[in-house]
């Protein structure tokens, strides 16, 4: 009971002193974006099929999708460092210098190397079978060095669930299973959702102001740059700038 008291304060603890780091890049994210790059990677048919009809729509429409992207990128991120950090802690795991694999720890006599995920559909068939490679050519590197080292692969997610584990290749471990895995506490999966929302009120508002500025900034350059002096959508020139090879902008 002890030990997992200590592991349990013990995550409390890294959170606390590293949550910030994600807002932070939250913020940074809104702050480095361009209305040219989000527009660029989005389907201005599509608007056009929804029947949208207004600068701010268009606008709040591209922003919160990059968003909602970004965010699981840059979450993921973090809840990688936290699994590491708990690994360490427990099994001595460490961030693997191996390409494609994150996290390797030694326990019961067996080398894990982990390939860690947000959730269990992160991938299509040409992502995984890369993933498989990665654990293969991984595999190989560490016998180099011990021939008799054995090794089993997994790939980690950090939500979500899957009842068929193995994999045949590799073992995919998601949600509670995950977190018991490179810890050895069952319950350790509610115990990291408890201190992620200390602050996390504080912190948002910081973000929501830097969201609004974004919002009216980016809906002003929209209108004056894509929208007719009628104020509808000039829908011509929005996908003349979105699709149009770079010779044809060149000579309108």
């Amino acid at each position: 009971m002890g030990k997992k008291l200590n592991l349990k304060y013990s995550v409390f603890e890294y959170v606390e002193q590293n949550i910030e780091t994600f807002h932070q890049k939250r913020i940074q994210s809104l702050d480095n974006l361009k209305l040219a790059q989000v527009l660029k990677r989005k389907n201005p048919y599509l608007f056009k099929a929804k029947h949208v009809l207004t600068a701010g729509e268009i606008v709040k429409g591209i922003v919160d999708a990059h968003i909602s992207s970004n965010e699981e990128t840059i979450f993921g991120d973090w809840l990688e460092g936290l699994a590491i950090f708990i690994s360490g802690k427990v099994y001595n795991g460490y961030k693997s210098g191996i390409t494609g694999i994150d996290l390797e720890f030694d326990c019961n006599g067996i080398r894990s190397i982990v390939t860690i995920k947000s959730g269990p559909n992160w991938g299509n068939s040409s992502q995984i079978a890369k993933m498989i490679t990665d654990f293969k050519t991984a595999k190989k590197t560490l016998r180099t060095s011990n021939s008799q080292l054995n090794i089993i692969a997994v790939n980690g997610c950090c939500y979500g669930i899957d009842n068929n584990p193995d994999k045949g290749d590799y073992f995919k471990y998601c949600g509670q299973r995950f977190w018991e895995f490179i810890s050895g506490d069952i319950n350790l999966y509610t115990d990291v959702i408890e201190p992620l929302g200390y602050g996390a009120g504080e912190r948002n508002d910081d973000f929501v102001r830097s969201y609004s500025q974004m919002i009216n900034k980016f809906t002003r350059d929209f209108s004056n740059e894509y929208c007719k002096n009628t104020g509808e959508i000039d829908w011509e020139k929005l996908v003349h700038f979105n699709s149009a090879m770079t010779i044809l902008k060149l000579l309108r």
